[in-house]
């Protein structure tokens, strides 16, 4: 990582994520237990899991917004060589965007102006918004497809809606590091496939993506790679074709699972059945 004048964070288009030895826990009760976690660099990572794998967990301590606890060795998440947890926090947040879940405001705030709240790592402590920044959040509302809300208030917006927007805020910090809490949280089908191509496209043009996913499939639709936790550890990781299969996927959700192949695409297709007694 170099920087510039400005200390802006610059990573060459192989910056890939790092996690080691991540351990995390509450009341004497371990959520994360020594997990190890790669995100390739340009691609896009599945984070998968059942409820209470951990999942938000590992966003949130990636992102340096709760601190790795102590476990066996060093814990540590390096980015393109770098500690993220050392870096200040304006440095990185120009490096990584977390977008988490259900995140509310009732504060009279428009979007257009949440948006903007993105470009301010980018600029000087005192300096208000450019043409240039409002010129990215617009894109970045476009992008998300939520341009048409730029002049609602957030407190109006409904659940989707609120979902895009706070991806159009993560895409105005142009972050070279995407972390993402569920993104297709809320959305109907269209906007789910929608954010899931925007996913694509941002890993496409080199940036490293990591996404908590509930929806298997999904995952094996856009996903190059998946990592899987189950009760705080990881219980596999790797290629799509490697991890999302049977004998590893049942044990881990409780259910019955069978892989077909889709037959234009050639990717995946699971479909499940409860497990009988």
């Amino acid at each position: 990582m170099t920087t510039d004048e400005q200390g802006t964070a610059h990573l060459g288009a192989d910056a890939g994520l790092e996690a080691s030895r991540v351990s995390w826990g509450v009341d004497g009760r371990l959520i994360l237990d020594g997990v190890d976690c790669t995100a390739p660099p340009g691609a896009v990572t599945g984070l998968l899991g059942p409820n209470g794998s951990g999942k938000s967990t590992l966003l949130r301590v990636i992102a340096a917004v709760q601190p790795a606890g102590s476990g066996t060795g060093e814990p540590g998440v390096r980015f393109g060589g770098e500690d993220l947890a050392a870096l200040s926090r304006r440095r990185r947040a120009r490096v990584l965007a977390l977008v988490e879940q259900d995140a509310t405001t009732d504060l009279p705030v428009s979007v257009l102006d949440a948006v903007l709240l993105g470009r301010i790592p980018h600029r000087s402590l005192l300096a208000g918004d450019s043409a240039a920044d409002r010129d990215v959040a617009q894109q970045a509302l476009a992008t998300a497809g939520a341009l048409e809300l730029a002049g609602r208030a957030v407190a109006t917006l409904s659940g989707g809606e609120r979902q895009r927007v706070h991806m159009a805020r993560a895409l105005a910090q142009r972050p070279r590091l995407l972390l993402l809490d569920e993104p297709t949280n809320h959305l109907d089908i269209a906007a789910q496939l929608h954010a899931m191509r925007v996913l694509r496209s941002l890993a496409d043009d080199g940036v490293t993506v990591l996404a908590a996913l509930h929806d298997l499939n999904l995952a094996a639709a856009t996903c190059d790679h998946v990592v899987l936790l189950s009760g705080g550890r990881v219980a596999a990781a790797g290629a799509v074709a490697d991890v999302l299969v049977p004998e590893v996927i049942e044990p881990v959700y409780g259910v019955r699972c069978e892989v077909l192949t889709h037959p234009r695409t050639g990717r995946p297709v699971l479909t499940f059945e409860p497990r009988t007694a």
